[in-house]
């Protein structure tokens, strides 16, 4: 199918876009990894975000695998090939690939664990709440609230059959190979039928299951104090929230300070003004979005401001990087941040948070 599409596509590198839209697994490294009833003690199953694909998830993969997990990664339908293929897609069939993922692994592992960036964050949660295999969350920018105008994006089919392009949101040049620049409407309204299915799901839920979350206090895709209440609800002990802040000094109310650790997302001297939505899990040295990677995400300014688009695709210029904030734009030519500065420092968090569930 990924042949298919990126042959159509006329994908230069057709390999490395089949290879990092694919799904994919990675068995543990250690020994100590057996299971008692099955042949792994612990699987994870990986689940990227909308128009997204499963290379956003290969680096938190990897770590996974080399503390001792299973790992399984999955392509959500519609995703991966074209941005046309979300046109019609609905949120149960996603509900349906992460139910088939977590019965694949749990015919190879004695305790299950979700983890999903993003629209797979809501996935993960939703999937937990109705199925008591799931012994905890790993969410990073979890989707659990996105803008209600989403709800409405449907609306189009009153007319789109006579104005094909009343069925988008965006049409960009979709440089991206691992990730839809364009973006049909229904993929707006599918994620927030989702988050509203997530919504009636969890807050009438008593949420035992250790949860750890990393979000930003910048992100422009996803409402992050909804994830703030997300983590207030989560009553296990072992629960911990990272968040990305450019400001440290007033943590937010209502979380614990010991399930909290805060981080200072802007970096001056690097030129980065904060996190963004799309940063937090990929790291610095990733070589198609990192620091000197193949991709700069500008599809911001196209098309309304076609030369801050030019100036700002051109790689090492003097250029900001941070969400796409109204205050970050008008600081100048702004690159969306693609990759986590602090990423070597989640995969501490994690491991401090990964000995508690021992």
């Amino acid at each position: 199918m990924l042949n298919r599409a990126h042959t159509a596509l006329g994908s230069v590198d057709l390999e490395k876009a089949v290879e990092g839209n694919a799904p994919f697994e990675l068995k543990p490294l250690s020994d100590n990894a057996r299971g008692q009833r099955k042949t792994y003690r612990r699987g994870v199953l990986l689940i990227h975000g909308l128009t997204d694909s499963p290379y956003f998830m290969r680096h938190i993969a990897a770590f996974f695998q080399k503390s001792g997990f299973r790992v399984m990664a999955i392509l959500l339908p519609g995703h991966g090939t074209q941005p046309g293929d979300l046109l019609d897609v609905r949120w149960q069939e996603w509900v349906r690939a992460v139910a088939w993922g977590v019965d694949r692994l749990a015919e190879e592992t004695d305790e299950i664990y979700l983890g999903g960036y993003s629209a797979g964050g809501a996935l993960s949660i939703y999937h937990s709440l109705g199925d008591d295999r799931v012994r905890g969350l790993l969410l990073f920018s979890p989707a659990l609230k996105i803008s209600p105008r989403a709800a409405w994006a449907n609306c189009h089919m009153l007319y789109s059959w006579l104005i094909p392009s009343g069925k988008w949101l965006d049409i960009k040049p979709d440089l991206d190979i691992y990730k839809y620049e364009s973006f049909p409407k229904n993929a707006a309204a599918q994620m927030h039928a989702l988050t509203e299915a997530v919504s009636a799901r969890w807050r009438n839920h008593e949420f035992n299951v250790p949860v750890f979350a990393v979000a930003s206090a910048d992100d422009a895709t996803v409402d992050t104090a909804a994830t703030l209440a997300f983590i207030a609800h989560a009553r296990h002990p072992s629960s911990r929230l990272v968040l990305y802040t450019t400001d440290t000094a007033h943590p937010p109310a209502g979380i614990a300070p010991e399930k909290l650790e805060l981080v200072n997302s802007a970096i001056p001297e690097k030129r980065i003004l904060g996190s963004a939505h799309t940063a937090l899990v990929l790291p610095p040295e990733d070589a198609y979005y990192g620091e000197r990677g193949e991709y700069v995400n500008c599809i911001h300014y196209y098309p309304d401001d076609m030369e801050k688009y030019a100036a700002c695709l051109k790689h090492n210029g003097p250029n900001f990087q941070g969400e796409v904030t109204e205050k970050n734009l008008a600081s100048g030519t702004l690159c969306r941040l693609m990759y986590n500065p602090h990423f070597a420092q989640i995969k501490v968090s994690l491991r401090k948070f990964i000995d508690t569930l021992d």
